[in-house]
Formats: structure tokens, C-alpha cells, sequence
């Protein structure tokens, strides 16, 4: 009977070391991890609780020279797959009509700044053309894959225990995100799906980065603080963001290309995320570098990069959402460059083409190209001017439609009311160009002050003429 006793006693003492060797061994490996950014046990494509790494990219416009956007979302991709998430987890939307087109002086290849790498090689071709749509985009997001209409059917199937990466890059206006077609993503419409992917306990927490005009007002006084998403922004609720590797700019580009090729706001974050360690940089970090970059210390150039949302999580890890990376080769320290105003970067392409266009035929349908995009800009300011004018009268309508809100407040009160007088000017004088849409914080004006879609009626139709046939 002793001798069992004594049995069991040195079994278990056995058994007790072999736990405290195990346990210290892991603690060895997690120290070693850490100091030297190595992955832990989990695949990098799981955060620490086990959860999955999602992403969505949105590279929301098309035509070449809006190369930058689509060559900002193809630079991310390619973060997010050396931080070890899966294709299965990364949801592209862009319209790829840049790689393979007639003025892409490298025929099957994006650079994201002069000399840089091919970003565009393995991004996955999910909703492209025609399915690069606002309601597939939200159904994406939303994880539903019955209201997804072509494209490749991929969607967010997160859980509660998943961190989810949106990032956007584009154009804009107060309170939307254009998308091709004139197919604009509003603001209200972002954050209800985003409070609905709440609701259904769809994820832990959430990362979103915008690049576009005006993109603060997208979520200024809109985004609740409770949903556990951090949100940063290229400009806060009324001003440009800027592109930048433009020609005729340093550094110079390469031979051949007459298009920037990135945005300030984009390019600022992601080749922070290309030179640094995502295991030992945070959020709040990466925003400070981000904001310091993006904005000129000379106000020559430059925007206000914004937060919004459950700040608390500026303290987590850049890691938890964009994998643990290695240093890519191409990381290096950010390169200075000088940017301009998105608007300015479109004029600038056309600029580029009359200059390099060979021959006398080319260069006169360059020059008209240019002609009409100008001539199309004095004609959408002169209509919100004689609109602002016909409803608040020649004193008051030019200060009255470009008034703007104290901080904190959402650009306009009722949503259902913008988005009618959206529409109505859009069947009178047509649709809004990207320049455009610059002037959206004239509907939110108008909606508070309390006309109604009957006067913007009258005087849409005293300015543009009669009502467009559909």
C-alpha cells in the first residue's frame, strides 16, 4: 500500500514538470516572437483568439486615368497576402480595365509609384465591369451571397470572432462614394450596413480606411462609437484628398506613363505597412505617420487625415487586420513627393495626353477631350450657382448651398430627403461627373433648410431645361 502511495506521488510530480517544461517552453517561443516579429502558433490568417482575418477592397472607379486606384487597391492586396491571409478571405472589387489597356505603356502590370514593383500580379478578379456594383458590395460586406449578381460570388462569412479590413480608394463628394455608372454608395446606406453586420455578431472588431474627397463626411456625426469599429480618412468633411506620383512631378516617372499613379493618403499608409513590422506597430501609430505625410507642412498641398469610431482599438496591432508580414523588399522609407487635388489629377492626365499625343489627328481629339472636360466643369458650377440663387436668392444662395456644419454634425438631417433631391436634379440636368460631385453639399444645404423637391424641380428645370428622358 506504501509503495502505491509512492508510486502516485512520483507520477505526479512527473506529470507537474512536464507541464512547466511545456509551459515555458511556449513562453520562449511567444518571447522569441515577438522580438523578432515571427508569427505565433495560429496561421496568419487567424488573430489571437482563433478568429479569421477578412478583407474588402474597393477600387470604386474606372478608365485610365484613374490608374491610381485600382494600382492603391492592387498595392494592398499584395500587403495582405504577405501577411498570410488567403484568397478565400479577401474580397476585390475593382474594374480591371487598367492592366491590359491600350495606354498602359507595361502591358499586364500596376506600379503604385515611379519604379516601383508589379502590384497587380495574383489579385483575384471577384467583381469586375459591370459587377462592380453598390448592392453587391454591401451584399459582400453583409456576407449575403443570394443578392450577389455576378461577379465571383465571394463574400464576408465572418463570426464573432473575425476582424474585418475595408478600404476604399476613389473619388467622392459630400456624403457619398462613387462607384462606376453613377452607381454611388451613400453614407447612411454604408453605416446601416455596417450597423446590421453588427447585429448579426459578424465579427469582433473592424478596420476601415477611406481615400476619397470629402471622405470625413462619411462618417462624421453618423458612425456610432459603440459598433467596435476604427475608422481613419484621407480629408475631413470638406476637402479634396490629393493624388500623388503625378507626371511632371518628383521623383519623375518612369518613360511612357502620363497618369498618377498613387493617392497621398493611400501610398502614405501602405508603404508604412511595406517598411515596418505589423506585430510591433499600432493603429494610432500608423495613423500619426499617415496624417504627418498626407499633410504639407507648407499648406501647399495636403488634407486632414480623420478618425471616427471606437478609438480604443487605435491600440491594437496593425497585424490583427493586415497579417503579420515580413519587410518586403520594396519597403523602404516613404519617398517626398508633391501631390495634387483629386479633381486636378484628371485635368493634369488630359493635360499629359494633348502634350504626348503623336500626330496632328491625335493631338486634336486629345485637345478636344480636354476642351469638353473643362467646358463641363463651367457648366456644372454655373447650374449650383443659378440653382442657389433661384431658391435663396442673389444675395444668399451662394453662401446658403455651400454652407458647412460645425464638427461633429452629419452633412444633412434627412438622408431619404438628399438622396430625392439627388435625383431630381440628376433628371433635369443630368448625371454628376466626379468633379461633380463635389457639389452634393448643395442637396444636404438645401434638404435643411427645408425646400422641397417641388422648388428644386422648378429650377433645375429653369437652368438645365426639360425633364431628360430615362
Amino acid at each position: 500500500m506504501m509503495a502505491l502511495k509512492l508510486f502516485t506521488i512520483i507520477l505526479l510530480f512527473l506529470i507537474s514538470l512536464l507541464f512547466t517544461q511545456i509551459s515555458e517552453s511556449r513562453v520562449t517561443q511567444e518571447t522569441f516572437n515577438k522580438a523578432f516579429g515571427k508569427s505565433s502558433k495560429h496561421t496568419p490568417s487567424s488573430s489571437a483568439n482563433d478568429g479569421t482575418n477578412w478583407a474588402v477592397l474597393v477600387a470604386g472607379s474606372n478608365g485610365y486615368g484613374n490608374y491610381r486606384h485600382q494600382a492603391d487597391i492592387c498595392h494592398a492586396y499584395q500587403i495582405l497576402k504577405r501577411g498570410g491571409l488567403e484568397d478565400e478571405n479577401i474580397v476585390v472589387f475593382m474594374y480591371d480595365d487598367i492592366a491590359y489597356n491600350d495606354e498602359n505603356p507595361r502591358k499586364g502590370i500596376i506600379i503604385n509609384k515611379p519604379n516601383g514593383g508589379d502590384v497587380y500580379q495574383g489579385v483575384p478578379k471577384d467583381y469586375t465591369g459591370e459587377s462592380l456594383t453598390t448592392s453587391n458590395l454591401i451584399a459582400a460586406i453583409l456576407g449575403d451571397k443570394n443578392s450577389i449578381k455576378g461577379g465571383s460570388g465571394k463574400v464576408v462569412n465572418s463570426g464573432p470572432n473575425d476582424r474585418i479590413f475595408i478600404y476604399y480608394a476613389d473619388h467622392g463628394g459630400p456624403g457619398v462614394l462613387t462607384m462606376p455608372d453613377h452607381d454611388d454608395l451613400y453614407a447612411k446606406d454604408l453605416i446601416t450596413t455596417l450597423e446590421k453586420k453588427y447585429e448579426m455578431r459578424a465579427y469582433k472588431s473592424m478596420v476601415i480606411y477611406v481615400e476619397a474627397c470629402e471622405s470625413g463626411s462619411i462618417f462624421e456625426g453618423i458612425l456610432p462609437n459603440n459598433l467596435n469599429i476604427y475608422v481613419t480618412t484621407a480629408s475631413n468633411p470638406d476637402e479634396s484628398s490629393y493624388a500623388t506620383y503625378c507626371p511632371g512631378f518628383e521623383p519623375s516617372q518612369p518613360t511612357g506613363y502620363n497618369t498618377c499613379l498613387g493617392d497621398l493618403y493611400s501610398v502614405a499608409w501602405m508603404e508604412d505597412s511595406d517598411a515596418h513590422n505589423l506585430g510591433s506597430e499600432s493603429l494610432e501609430q500608423q495613423y500619426k505617420v499617415v496624417m504627418e505625410r498626407t499633410a504639407d507642412d507648407e499648406d501647399e498641398y495636403g488634407s486632414h487625415v480623420m478618425q471616427y469610431g471606437t478609438m480604443d482599438l487605435d491600440q491594437e496591432y496593425l497585424s490583427m487586420y493586415l497579417g503579420m508580414n515580413s519587410i518586403s523588399k520594396g519597403g523602404q522609407l516613404p519617398i517626398t513627393s508633391s501631390a495634387v487635388e483629386q479633381h486636378e489629377a484628371d485635368i493634369l492626365y488630359l493635360r499629359q495626353k494633348v502634350i504626348k499625343a503623336e500626330g496632328s489627328a491625335k493631338k486634336a481629339k486629345a485637345q478636344k477631350e480636354l476642351d469638353d472636360a473643362l467646358s463641363q466643369r463651367k457648366q456644372v458650377d454655373y447650374h449650383f450657382e443659378s440653382i442657389g440663387k433661384a431658391l435663396f436668392g442673389a444675395e444668399n444662395g451662394h453662401e446658403t448651398i455651400k454652407t458647412v456644419r460645425s464638427p461633429g454634425q452629419p452633412i444633412v438631417d434627412d438622408w431619404d430627403c438628399f438622396k430625392s433631391m439627388v435625383k431630381t436634379y440628376k433628371s433635369y440636368c443630368g448625371p454628376l461627373s466626379t468633379y461633380g460631385k463635389k457639389h452634393m453639399r448643395a442637396f444636404a444645404n438645401v434638404c435643411n433648410a427645408g425646400v422641397q423637391q417641388e422648388q428644386l424641380a422648378k429650377a433645375a428645370s429653369q437652368i438645365c431645361g426639360n425633364k431628360l428622358k430615362k
